[in-house]
């Protein structure tokens, strides 16, 4: 995971005080003060979201809700989406590019409305993709994009449609994955996550954060989880973080993320950036996002160089952990085409001076448990 190098107008979380009660121990992450572990500690939370249902403070993530008239053009011209074909109620994956064809952000798109959307982008580039979005959208004149102020919790686990039952949201378990509604004023409820398990995404005014977040953190089956678990949890599902196995330098056709642009946008869409990834799309990849295993139990970092059994430097590591689910050291990352690297080639990550052998595998790691 990334840390942010600087303590400058670094953020607290609104429940913060919760935290501290729970004994969280804290990291800076994307400028704001977040909960990387708790006396549990790591592999437990770890397992404990795997098999009853874990709780995730994520409010340092943002939302941006864009409504009025032109609220589909505004999206037509951002986004690889076709909003007006969207059924409200439905959440969808996608990217905003830039003008390579390069990732700014990877983000969900949720139809609350005809003509009114919600945007839940990641916290370290909230701005820079609201700033995108304003310039390309000048000429738009019946739309309004704002920033939300919300708290955002996550119950991730095959409890969690237990425990949103039991704390009276019982139509959320009705939801089929990536499908939201909104219960009350201001909430939203979004059948979503990052963990490859069942999960919600609970999106809350302050005024109602923390009479909430404790009901959620008493029930008998959820536990709070901190910032590693989230991280290992996520890659064990062979999912990106962006700037580590997304960045502006890797496209969608690298990333092996084309699934999330509909073929109709590929060939004729005049979303930012369309251009760019249409000329990606007919030249070959120089390089795609590969899993690895590791031979051992030492884990590899981001930024190993990958290496064949010559020693040319044929890829990069982008993630890598100890994974609990399956009791070994696991890796994402990028290869090179041109060397057309099989699951049963040796192949060698470079870490601190020693070359660890790692085993190319297919994505993801520990299988996805989303109620279809």
């Amino acid at each position: 995971m990334h840390e942010e190098d600087t303590r400058h107008n670094v953020a607290d979380l609104f429940l913060k005080n919760l935290h501290e009660e729970a004994g969280a121990k804290f990291v800076v992450f994307a400028n704001t003060n977040m909960p990387i572990f708790y006396p549990l500690g790591m592999v437990k939370e770890h397992l404990h979201t795997r098999s009853k249902a874990g709780v995730f403070d994520i409010s340092h993530m943002k939302m941006l809700l864009l409504e009025g008239p032109e609220a589909n053009e505004a999206i037509n011209r951002c986004l690889p989406i076709a909003p007006a074909s969207m059924i409200i109620g439905r959440c969808q994956y996608s990217f905003l590019l830039n003008d390579s064809g390069g990732i700014i952000d990877d983000l969900i798109l949720t139809k609350l409305a005809e003509n009114r959307y919600i945007l839940t982008v990641n916290a370290a580039n909230w701005q820079l993709d609201l700033q995108t979005i304003l310039a390309e959208i000048t000429e738009v004149k019946s739309v309004s994009v704002t920033a939300l102020e919300r708290v955002i919790l996550a119950v991730q686990g095959p409890k969690a449609a237990e425990v949103m039952s039991d704390l009276g949201f019982e139509k959320a378990t009705h939801l089929a994955f990536m499908s939201a509604y909104e219960p009350q004023k201001d909430w939203l409820i979004t059948r979503s996550g990052y963990t490859g398990e069942d999960g919600f995404e609970i999106a809350i005014p302050h005024s109602e954060a923390k009479v909430f977040a404790i009901k959620l953190i008493n029930h008998s089956e959820t536990a709070w989880i901190g910032l590693a678990a989230r991280d290992s949890l996520r890659l064990e599902a062979g999912l990106c973080l962006h700037g580590q196995d997304i960045t502006e330098q890797i496209n969608p056709v690298e990333a092996g993320l084309l699934w999330a642009v509909p073929k109709a946008l590929r060939e004729h869409g005049s979303f930012k950036g369309a251009a760019a990834l249409r000329i990606v799309l007919q030249a070959k990849p120089k390089k795609q996002r590969c899993g690895f295993s590791v031979v051992g139990r030492q884990p590899v970092r981001a930024g190993a160089k990958i290496i064949d059994a010559g020693g040319e430097i044929i890829g990069e590591v982008t993630s890598g952990c100890f994974a609990p689910t399956v009791d070994a050291a696991i890796a994402m990352g990028y290869l090179s085409v041109a060397h057309h690297v099989t699951s049963s080639e040796t192949i060698y990550a470079q870490q601190r001076g020693k070359n660890i052998e790692i085993k190319v595998q297919k994505l993801p790691f520990v299988p996805h448990n989303y109620h279809k």
